[in-house]
């Protein structure tokens, strides 16, 4: 029997009009709905389920499947052009290739940086975590084990699991899990936050979750967070091209393993749960200290300046977070989509040199 939709449809009109920010809720087109088979019906309204509960949200939607952005390009298409500023036909392609030069920030006068660069990955064979039950998360958790006894095998990557899960033979502590997440080891529980409780992302928490952490810290892999994996290599360092290129590494070592099959499209690029992650799927990051940009507490101006570079300034804890007591932020390329893996890291590179420059320029 066909799943009646109308109060939902009247609550998707609504917010056309009250939530216009709502990039997902702006896309939907009830005609074009109206042309899908019931099973299709179902599964793009729980793309939006998040943004239906949640009308603040800017985004709005998750996938909840390796080929729902190719199965309803329709409505992707439209929400990722919007976010991403791209064409509603753009193909991604991606460049591993690195930069031609070194990256060293002591040519910019600076000393060595906390940089983390890091991707998301989804099995091909598996529900993305908001369409995942109990069983799918288990059997995630499950399928990375041998993974990771072959990581802690390799002397460039080798550490430990430590899993979410009651009764896993991995099960870590309350208080090392804790103690995790204050060392950015670790993500904090999921069922706390409300766009991905209402996405089913939370779903069965802490069921399938955890991290693999190398014994130098500075190799984490997440299991059953908002992606399948996130993928990330931290360490403080004059040298963001070496945090790329050892990131390269992991990620061959990772998929040379038989059990993984991670989720791609031919236009799209890696696939993620969440549109704006879509294509490279990579952020890179570093923690700059920008005293005279941010004097007063506020980072203002340090925004103004990144945006025109095409980068986004957070506080040290991430997102909405506030910056350090001696300036530092958390700086980063915007863009994920249609544009290449090398290509963020030199707009990284670009931008620390721009804010850099013009934060000596505030006292000059």
């Amino acid at each position: 029997m066909a799943t009646d939709h109308t109060e939902t449809l009247a609550r998707l009109a609504n917010l056309k009009a009250s939530a216009p920010q709502n990039i997902a809720v702006q896309a939907f087109d009830q005609q074009w709905f109206e042309t899908l088979p019931a099973t299709d019906q179902d599964r793009i309204l729980a793309c939006l389920a998040s943004g239906l509960a949640n009308p603040d949200s800017e985004m709005g939607c998750y996938a909840g499947h390796a080929d729902d952005y190719d199965r309803f390009k329709t409505f992707f298409s439209d929400v990722l052009s919007h976010h991403h500023k791209t064409p509603s036909d753009a193909v991604h392609r991606s460049d591993w290739a690195g930069p031609s030069a070194p990256m060293d920030v002591t040519a910019l006068g600076l000393p060595p940086l906390s940089v983390r660069i890091r991707v998301g990955r989804n099995l091909a064979d598996l529900p993305l975590p908001s369409a995942m039950g109990a069983k799918d998360r288990q059997a995630l958790e499950d399928r990375m084990q041998p993974v990771f006894t072959a990581l802690a095998a390799d002397p460039q990557f080798g550490g430990g699991y430590h899993s979410l899960t009651p009764g896993h033979k991995a099960e870590t502590s309350r208080d090392t899990y804790h103690s995790l997440i204050d060392r950015h080891l670790m993500f904090r529980p999921l069922d706390t936050d409300p766009y991905l409780t209402a996405a089913g992302i939370a779903g069965n928490w802490p069921v399938g979750r955890g991290a693999y952490v190398s014994h130098d810290q500075t190799v984490i892999i997440w299991v059953g967070e908002e992606d399948h994996l996130r993928i990330m290599v931290m360490d403080r360092t004059t040298r963001l091209d070496q945090i790329f290129t050892r990131l390269r590494g992991l990620l061959d070592r990772i998929e040379a393993q038989p059990v993984l099959e991670f989720a791609t499209s031919a236009r799209f690029g890696n696939i993620t749960s969440c549109p704006t992650n879509l294509g490279t799927a990579m952020r890179a990051s570093v923690h700059l200290a920008l005293p005279n940009l941010t004097r007063g507490g506020s980072d203002k101006t340090a925004k103004q300046i990144a945006r025109a570079h095409g980068l986004s300034v957070r506080g040290m804890g991430g997102e909405h977070t506030a910056i350090g007591n001696d300036g530092t932020v958390d700086l980063s390329p915007s863009a994920r989509f249609c544009i290449t893996e090398t290509e963020i890291l030199i707009r990284l590179w670009t931008g620390i040199q721009a804010l850099k420059e013009a934060d000596q320029a505030v006292i000059d």
